[in-house]
C-alpha cells in the first residue's frame, strides 16, 4: 500500500473514533441539570445571566418573570428537542469550537487573584483555552524532546544487541514509572529542588531579596521586580512587558511565550521560561519514558526475530552501521508507536503537574474550573479542556501513525488484502507473484 493511500485510509477510519469520543462526552453532559448546561454553554446578554430560569420582572422587581436569556439558551442548545437533535447540536458545536462560556459564579468567573487571573465571566471557553494552550504545547514539546533523548538510544542499543545492558535499563526505567505515582514523585522533586537552593522562603539568588526561590523556579513568569532587574524594556502598568498584557499571561504575537520573548528581544525571559518548565517536564518525562518502554516491549513486532540484523552482519556490515542504520530505524519506529499512549497519559497528568508548578496551561484551567475557590464548578471550561486533550490525542496519534508508516513499511501494509511480506536486509518487499517466492 502506497503511503498516500495509507494516509487517506487512516484519516477516514479516524473520523468514527472521534465521533465516538464526542458521543461519550455527550452522554456525560446529558446527566447534568438543564440549568447547569445552559449556564455553561450559552452566553449572557448584557447583565442578564443565563444561569437561572427566572429573574425579577422589569416592571415589578418584587415578582419573578421567565428569563428570556435562559429560554433562548434552551432553544438554541436544543434541550427541548429529542435526544438525537441534542447530540447533533453538541457534535456540531464541538467540531466548530463553540465550547461554551465561563460561568459567572465559578472561580474563573469571579476572578482568581491568587493565580493572577481577572474575572472572566462570559468569556468564550475556546478563546480562553486558545490563550493558554501554547503554554501547554511548549511544556509537551520539552517533555517529549527529553523522552526521545532517553528512549531512542536505549531502544536502538537493545535492538542491536538483545539481552544486553540496554534491555535491563529499559526494564529498570519502566517499573519505577509505574510503581511510583507522579503524585508522589512530582512534589518530591519540586520541594527537593527548593530545599537544595535554600528553601522557599530564602532570599532570591536571581531576583534579589524581594523575591523567593519558589518564585524564581516555579510559575510561568517571574515577579515584576525580576524583569526590572534584568532590564526588560516596555514594562506595562503592573510590571509585566507590554506584550504579555496587564495580567502577564496573554503572550503576543504568536501566543507561545518563549518564542514571543525572543521576538521582542527579551532573551533572558525566554531562557527563564524554559528553566521554569524543566522540573515539570522532567516529572512528565518520568511517566512518558515508562509508558513508551512498557508499550514497546509488548508490541507484535517486538517478538519477531530480527534476521535482517544477522544478515547485515553476515554480509560484513560494520557494527556501527548495524546499530545506527538498521537497528536505529527499527527502534525509532517502535518508539513512535509508544509515544501515542504516552501522550494520552501525560495529558491526563497535566492538571496535577501544572497545578503544583503554578504553570499556565489547559491543565491549570481544568484545576481552576474544579477548585477555583467557588462552590460552583465551571462545566464549560471542564468540557472544553477535555475536548482539547481529546483533539490533541487524536491528532497526535494520527501524526505518529503516519510517521511510523513512513519508517516501517510493515505497519502500513498490515491488514492489506493478502499481502505477503518478505523481510530482508532491513526492508520489506511485496512479491509480484508466487513465482518470486520459488527457489532458483
Amino acid at each position: 500500500m502506497r503511503l498516500w493511500v495509507y494516509v487517506v485510509r487512516r484519516v477516514v477510519l479516524a473520523v468514527p473514533v472521534l465521533i465516538g469520543i464526542l458521543t461519550v462526552l455527550f452522554v456525560i453532559l446529558s446527566a447534568l441539570p438543564e440549568s447547569t448546561v445552559v449556564c455553561s454553554f450559552w452566553p449572557p446578554s448584557g447583565k442578564v445571566s443565563p444561569c437561572t430560569s427566572e429573574i425579577p420582572c422589569p416592571q415589578n422587581p418584587s415578582q419573578l418573570c421567565p428569563n428570556p436569556v435562559y429560554q433562548a439558551g434552551v432553544n438554541g442548545l436544543g434541550l427541548n428537542q429529542p435526544v438525537f437533535v441534542q447530540w447533533f447540536n453538541f457534535v456540531g458545536n464541538a467540531l466548530t469550537f463553540h465550547w461554551g462560556y465561563v460561568a459567572p459564579g465559578s472561580g474563573l468567573g469571579v476572578g482568581l487573584a491568587g493565580a493572577g487571573l481577572p474575572a472572566l465571566a462570559g468569556d468564550s471557553v475556546s478563546g480562553l483555552i486558545g490563550t493558554f494552550l501554547p503554554y501547554t504545547l511548549e511544556l509537551l514539546l520539552l517533555t517529549f524532546a527529553l523522552t526521545l533523548l532517553v528512549v531512542v538510544p536505549i531502544q536502538r542499543r537493545a535492538r542491536a544487541w538483545p539481552g544486553g545492558w540496554a534491555d535491563h535499563v529499559a526494564r529498570a526505567l519502566t517499573v519505577p514509572g509505574y510503581a511510583i505515582s507522579i503524585v508522589i514523585i512530582g512534589p518530591l522533586v519540586a520541594f527537593g529542588v527548593m530545599d537544595a537552593l535554600g528553601g522557599a522562603a530564602a532570599p532570591s539568588p536571581i531576583c534579589g531579596s524581594s523575591s523567593t526561590v519558589f518564585l524564581d523556579f516555579f510559575r510561568s513568569w517571574p515577579e515584576p521586580t525580576c524583569k526590572a532587574l534584568y532590564g526588560t524594556s516596555n514594562l506595562g502598568l503592573f510590571g509585566f512587558p507590554t506584550w504579555l498584557g496587564l495580567a502577564g499571561y496573554q503572550s503576543t504575537p504568536t501566543g507561545f511565550p518563549t518564542l514571543d520573548a525572543a521576538i521582542h528581544g527579551d532573551g533572558w525571559l525566554a531562557l527563564d521560561t524554559v528553566l521554569r518548565m524543566v522540573l515539570p517536564a522532567l516529572t512528565l518525562t518520568w511517566v512518558a519514558v515508562a509508558v513508551v518502554f512498557r508499550y514497546v516491549r509488548f508490541t507484535p513486532f517486538e517478538k519477531e526475530p530480527f534476521e535482517f540484523l544477522a544478515g547485515a552482519r553476515a554480509r560484513g556490515l560494520p557494527e556501527s552501521d548495524v546499530a545506527r542504520r538498521l537497528a536505529g530505524r527499527s527502534a525509532l519506529s517502535e518508539v513512535t508507536s509508544g509515544l501515542g499512549p504516552a501522550l494520552a497519559m501525560v495529558l491526563g497528568m497535566l492538571p496535577l503537574v501544572e497545578g503544583y508548578s503554578g504553570l499556565w496551561g489547559v491543565g491549570s484551567l481544568f484545576t481552576y474550573s474544579v477548585l477555583g475557590g467557588s462552590p460552583e464548578w465551571d462545566f464549560g471550561v471542564m468540557i472544553g479542556t477535555i475536548l482539547t486533550c481529546t483533539l490533541l490525542v487524536f491528532l497526535g496519534s494520527l501524526a505518529l501513525d503516519l510517521v511510523r508508516a513512513y519508517f516501517d513499511p510493515r505497519f502500513r501494509l498490515e491488514g492489506s488484502n493478502g499481502d505477503r511480506l518478505r523481510v530482508s536486509s532491513g526492508s520489506v518487499h511485496r512479491p509480484r507473484s508466487l513465482d518470486a517466492l520459488a527457489p532458483t
